[in-house]
């Protein structure tokens, strides 16, 4: 039997990183060695708090959960509750977490877990902003030729931005952990909005969800209705994306997607453009390539790997 993937999952929880975070949790070809919370779709105190209630949703409340950055490396924190709603995670009541966070700091376990691990066994899951990674590289740099691979949720090109008319969420938060993380040299993929918008949630596609009938099945669908009804209304679809799952579901079945090996750079410096990614799909200049940038998904697919996992939770 083929050794389980060891993953850390970097999460700002978010409706679709708990979707995402349940994913991994079903899925016996993966070993998740932690979650590490940090700010971004609503403050720290609540994307922890949020981590620790999906594990205990997935039955799976041994999982290691650490509180890391409070806030981006150099701008003030921007949230999106328009987005999730208050708590992170509107839709389902789920009860208050009895498991507690660990005592060690998000960036010290991600630091201690590489060095520790064999090298290229650990692959780094960021879905949310950068900010714990940009931190963990910069305070150890002998981490970066030691990870596995660097598979993110961010970014976009074709979609153009879902917070500015430039920039997708999770690297505009962050932009200056974004270029650390780019400019690290680890291999990295990245799903952008131009693959997640191709992931729609849809009506048939929820329902297949709560036909499941169980506890994860019900407070899954009540998640994704919550969360889709803003990017309905945006863009005028039959559901909305569901992004960070995307990045569970390559470590599963890479072959779900398609792109190309590209430089994709992150503007820090323009206020117009702030945490745009830069991607040079047509390879119109001389930067150094340093992005598998996914375009397409096989939407059907994704969304039966995605169910049938789910039904394999309580």
């Amino acid at each position: 039997m083929q050794d389980k993937r060891k993953i850390i999952i970097d999460t700002d929880p978010g409706q679709d990183d708990a979707v995402a975070i349940l994913l991994a949790l079903a899925s016996p070809e993966l070993d998740v060695l932690g979650l590490t919370a940090v700010a971004g779709n609503v403050p720290l105190h609540l994307t922890q708090k949020n981590a620790m209630k999906i594990c205990e949703l997935a039955g799976k409340p041994d999982t290691k959960v650490f509180s890391g950055a409070i806030r981006p490396l150099v701008r003030q924190l921007v949230t999106a509750e328009e987005v999730h709603g208050k708590t992170g995670l509107n839709g389902p009541s789920l009860p208050e977490p009895t498991m507690k966070l660990q005592d060690q700091h998000a960036v010290d376990f991600i630091v201690e877990t590489i060095m520790r691990e064999p090298p290229a066994t650990v692959t780094l899951c960021p879905l949310g902003p950068l900010t714990n990674i940009a931190l963990a590289m910069s305070r150890e740099p002998r981490i970066v030729p030691r990870i596995q691979e660097i598979v993110l949720m961010g970014g976009g090109l074709f979609e153009g931005g879902n917070v500015t008319p430039t920039a997708e969420f999770n690297i505009y938060v962050d932009p200056h952990a974004a270029d650390i993380v780019l400019k690290c040299g680890a291999p990295i993929v990245m799903m952008p909005l131009d693959v997640t918008h191709k992931a729609l949630t849809t009506a048939k596609r929820i329902a297949a969800i709560r036909a499941l009938g169980t506890k994860v099945g019900i407070a899954t669908a009540e998640l994704l209705e919550f969360f889709e009804r803003f990017d309905e209304d945006k863009y005028g679809t039959d559901g909305g994306p569901l992004h960070d799952p995307c990045v569970i579901a390559y470590l599963l079945q890479p072959d779900l997607f398609g792109g190309r090996f590209i430089n994709v750079s992150v503007e820090t410096a323009s206020e117009l453009t702030m945490g745009m990614t830069v991607a040079d799909w047509w390879g119109v200049t001389k930067r150094e390539k340093n992005v598998t940038y996914m375009r397409d998904i096989d939407h059907d697919g994704f969304y039966a790997l995605l169910t049938e996992r789910l039904a394999r939770l309580p």
